[in-house]
């Protein structure tokens, strides 16, 4: 597709508005893209957290150079949306109260931890950081964060609450999916995570420890199998440094063992940005986890490359 649809207004990303779904579904069907059902090469892409706290100026966890890469998605969407066969979408999606919000700790004067504290288990047992709730199971969380995922807890600001207009898409890219699903007949995914309040839940794959018993709580298997099942997985989204991150280490842990698997997987270096912290470099950190990557087979490209489709 070459010609942007009637509706598409690049100047509304990172506003609010209701988009115009009689406009969106009429352009659509006017497209007359052929159903995804047809497709002989299964393309999948892959949107993670691309929501209003994250990439809005007024979103409560900005990632800076997120409008500019929810623009270059929206454009890629509509470019090669006669050869992408399915879009998912994760939504991070979280409760008032969970292990890495503030009003969860406090110090000895009864003070909550600023957001991008780091909390560790020797901050615990010096006291410095108590768990206001369940004491037990919050210091064990984090000992076994650093145990098993060799890293420390990390306090964020309130965002993406559920309910809240923080934790919705960025409408413009939200046009652009419902857009995609009426052409081409397919329907689009979404995936919910982060609302079990004992862990962090970083990548769309898996939380960072496991929770046993909880239907959230494991690594996800049947998103995994569908994009074995695909041809060529497309990844963007936000933020690099963490959820996207996250979920890479966790597509490449699980295709390990099949190296042509991992050869399919496409990450879109310009429509991703990393959080900004006051004293880590998290994007020098994501940079080099990504070099690793590809020397294990997948892909590093930007959204006007050409395309192995």
């Amino acid at each position: 597709m070459t010609q942007l649809p009637s509706f598409y207004d690049s100047n509304r990303i990172g506003t609010l508005f209701h988009p115009d779904i009689p406009a969106i579904a009429a352009d659509a069907a006017a497209s007359n893209l052929k159903p995804a059902v047809e497709d002989n090469l299964k393309v999948h892409l892959v949107i993670i957290d691309m929501q209003i706290d994250f990439c809005h100026d007024r979103g409560t966890l900005n990632v800076p150079g997120s409008l500019g890469d929810i623009r270059r998605l929206i454009e890629f969407i509509y470019a090669n949306a006669e050869k992408i066969t399915n879009i998912s979408c994760s939504l991070d999606s979280h409760l008032p109260h969970q292990i890495f919000l503030p009003n969860w700790w406090a110090d000895a004067a009864g003070n909550h931890p600023a957001p991008f504290t780091l909390i560790t288990y020797d901050d615990i047992k010096s006291g410095k950081w108590r768990p206001l709730i369940a004491p037990v199971q919050s210091t064990n969380y984090v000992k076994q964060l650093e145990e098993q995922a060799k890293k420390q807890l990390t306090i964020w600001p309130y965002h993406v609450m559920i309910g809240s207009i923080g934790n919705a898409l960025d409408p413009e890219l939200w046009s652009a999916i419902m857009w995609h699903s009426l052409a081409r007949k397919t329907q689009p995914t979404w995936l919910t995570k982060g609302s079990i309040p004992l862990t962090e839940h970083y990548s769309i794959i898996q939380p960072e420890v496991p929770v046993p018993n909880h239907p959230l709580g494991g690594k996800n298997k049947a998103f995994l199998d569908t994009l074995s099942d695909a041809d060529i997985v497309l990844v963007a989204g936000e933020a690099e440094s963490h959820c996207v991150l996250e979920t890479v280490e966790d597509l490449v842990e699980d295709f390990s063992n099949k190296p042509s698997a991992l050869e399919k997987v496409y990450f879109l270096l310009d429509c991703t940005s990393p959080v900004q912290h006051p004293e880590i470099d998290f994007h020098a950190i994501a940079t080099k986890r990504f070099a690793e990557f590809e020397r294990q087979g997948i892909n590093l490209i930007n959204s006007n490359d050409p395309m192995p489709f």
